[in-house]
């Protein structure tokens, strides 16, 4: 089970019930235009830069990117010196984005939900885990680095 309650498949679930609102039940709202896809193209694309730059990190520091894994190193460089979660973060405007382009004006509630999801499921393990295994200086890390932005 552990194997598939993984980030991405939740963004896929978030992705697929704001698609068939869009879709299915609109109730005549809508945002559609230029702008918006404008919009939904930036944060899609920059929540996919964020998610590479944060997986390139974890592959120098040659550390588990498994949500449910003990990582073997703490990382602190590159993106993680802006972000303690460049990864969620990404999957958020990658959902952002997703509902702008499917212009699913209702969904834009399920953004905050997606982000209680991602902190309940995922961060709070994780940091965790982070505070047992490197102890001072997740300590430092997390004083000096925010959880979000």
């Amino acid at each position: 089970m552990r194997r598939i309650d993984v980030p991405p498949l939740w963004l896929l679930g978030f992705a697929v019930l704001a698609w068939l609102q869009g879709r299915y039940l609109s109730l005549g709202l809508s945002l559609e235009g230029g702008l918006t896809d404008l919009l939904s193209g930036l944060l899609i694309g920059g929540g996919i830069l964020l998610a590479v730059l944060a997986i390139v990190e974890f592959r120098r520091h040659r550390t588990t990117v498994i949500p449910h894994e003990t990582p073997t190193a703490m990382v602190q460089s590159g993106i993680y010196k802006r972000s303690r979660n460049p990864i969620y973060l990404g999957d958020v405007l990658i959902l952002a984005g997703l509902i702008l382009r499917f212009d699913a004006v209702l969904s834009l509630v399920l953004v905050p939900v997606f982000v209680w999801v991602l902190e309940r499921r995922f961060i709070l393990p994780e940091e965790d885990r982070l505070r047992r295994t490197f102890r001072a200086d997740f300590a430092r890390y997390e004083r000096k680095t925010r959880r979000w932005i």
